[in-house]
């Protein structure tokens, strides 16, 4: 019998990951493991010295993940009242540890999940309209490195808070940011492209657009045709 003529075993089935669990933070050792997730895991190291710190307006700012001694920088030097984290709620020790330094600094901690590599939902766009007429500001917004989604939430807070265009509003996505358009985060871009391509011709206010025209699996999967082999920087990147 050849190679070729060999059926095949059994698939062996993936092991599910069990479920993390959250650190205590009152245990000295459970505060130590959450300290190492934010550290490590997290890649928090690498952002203790940089924060990719911006403010795009008087009353909002945009940046990376805090640690605690930043988000207490945050309150006192820049007055903020409001932190809306965009990776939404975690049992990592990186969000225990900043929901934690929130409450000791009076700040109110909004979880408002939104994603880099997909085209937005429109209900979350509409979400995004309503959560910057409502929240407290100052304040200041993240992601994990304040690059794709911070970009898409600032854009959408331009727009919506400042009535700034949204070709101007999309400039929140560039690299100045850290923001890379040739990998799968390049579908935020495609979003916005797809609102001035259409209106190009017939003018639209854009939430109009978004709630009347804009049809998010068509946006990805004209993106993804295009895309070819740039799967390869998503990996490299390793973004979330």
């Amino acid at each position: 019998m050849t190679q070729n003529d060999q059926t095949p075993g059994p698939k062996k089935r993936k092991k599910k990951k069990a479920p993390h669990i959250a650190a205590d933070l009152s245990d000295p050792k459970g505060r130590e493991r959450a300290e190492r997730e934010l550290v490590l895991g997290d890649h928090g190291f690498l952002r203790e010295s940089f924060q990719n710190l911006h403010q795009i307006s008087p009353e909002m700012w945009r940046a990376n993940q805090p640690n605690p001694r930043q988000v207490r920088e945050h309150a006192r030097l820049r007055g903020i009242r409001t932190i809306i984290n965009l990776r939404g709620e975690s049992t990592k020790g990186y969000y225990l540890l900043e929901k934690e330094a929130c409450e000791a600094e009076g700040v109110t901690l909004v979880d408002f999940q939104v994603f880099s590599r997909d085209t937005p939902k429109v209900e979350t766009i509409n979400a995004a309209r309503e959560l910057f007429d409502t929240i407290d500001y100052p304040a200041l917004m993240h992601c994990k490195s304040g690059a794709d989604r911070a970009g898409l939430m600032s854009a959408l807070y331009m727009i919506f808070r400042q009535g700034m265009p949204v070709a101007k509003a999309m400039q929140q996505l560039s690299g100045r940011y850290l923001h890379v358009k040739s990998g799968k985060t390049g579908m935020l871009d495609a979003f916005f492209d797809a609102y001035l391509t259409d209106t190009k011709d017939t003018p639209k206010p854009f939430l109009d657009w978004v709630n009347e025209d804009y049809d998010p699996a068509e946006v990805k999967a004209a993106f993804l045709k295009t895309f070819g082999n740039r799967f390869q920087l998503d990996r490299l990147l390793r973004r979330e």
